[in-house]
């Protein structure tokens, strides 16, 4: 036998001819119907579904026994000595009426009381009567007439600043006499403190601002002052301090 393949023209050219036929949205309409289907199979088929346990039968309990059993109840000593709502006299005090105490409160049912028609608007018809009209009004009291008496204003009295000594300072006395001038200033001004060291011969060897008067000018005044004062001689060195109370006056306007 001849094994040589066989060939046929005919059926070759049929299928490269159906080939050729199909086009290229053709195949892919085909592709994409193919994979809807296949998408859809494996929502279908690939849910998963809750696993239901099977239900036990035939399964054997455990019940506990309660006191209402009579076996039980023979097992107690109390059985014919205390009451038991199953003996013979329970029907009688458990069954028993019930009365209710008696109410001794006691309310009488509201009586109105009756009304008068012919005495209707007498009282507003009364007060009419016997009252004043507002337009007659009496001023019997005339009004009081107010007058504020004239004070004259005073000045005030000017003080003069005032000097202190504090201390062992104040047994040494100043020989002569200060006068302490007030300052043009609109406030009031602190005490100024100055704190000195006198020497046995009555110099005041150094001086300190403790406590500042809250103006510059009076400040330096009290230092110079301080420093330049002698007192009373004495046979040891002296600490004190000096307190200056300083005045003042209204300042002058500029013109």
């Amino acid at each position: 036998m001849n094994d040589a393949p066989v060939y046929l023209p005919a059926l070759e050219s049929a299928g490269s001819r159906r080939s050729e036929n199909w086009s290229t949205p053709r195949r892919i309409t085909v592709i994409a119907l193919v994979a809807a289907v296949q998408i859809a199979l494996i929502f279908v088929f690939g849910e998963k579904q809750a696993i239901h346990p099977r239900a036990a039968l035939h399964v054997p309990t455990l019940k506990l026994a309660d006191n209402t059993g009579e076996q039980i109840a023979l097992n107690d000593p109390t059985l014919f000595v205390l009451p038991n709502p199953k003996d013979f006299a329970s029907a009688v005090w458990l069954n028993r009426e019930t009365q209710a105490p008696p109410i001794f409160r006691w309310t009488e049912s509201p009586r109105w009381l009756p009304l008068n028609t012919n005495s209707l608007g007498g009282v507003f018809g009364d007060f009419m009567k016997y009252s004043f009209s507002a337009g007659h009004a009496f001023d019997y009291k005339p009004e009081a007439i107010f007058t504020a008496p004239t004070l004259p204003v005073l000045s005030a009295p000017i003080r003069n600043s005032t000097m202190l000594t504090t201390g062992e300072l104040a047994q040494r006395q100043l020989p002569n006499s200060i006068s302490l001038t007030n300052w043009p200033y609109a406030e009031v001004l602190a005490p100024c403190v100055v704190q000195i060291l006198v020497d046995p011969a009555g110099n005041v060897v150094s001086s300190v601002l403790l406590k500042s008067s809250n103006y510059k000018n009076a400040d330096d005044k009290a230092l110079e002052l301080a420093s330049t004062q002698r007192f009373t001689p004495s046979t040891h060195l002296t600490f004190g301090r000096i307190i200056i109370n300083w005045q003042t006056m209204p300042p002058i306007p500029n013109p």
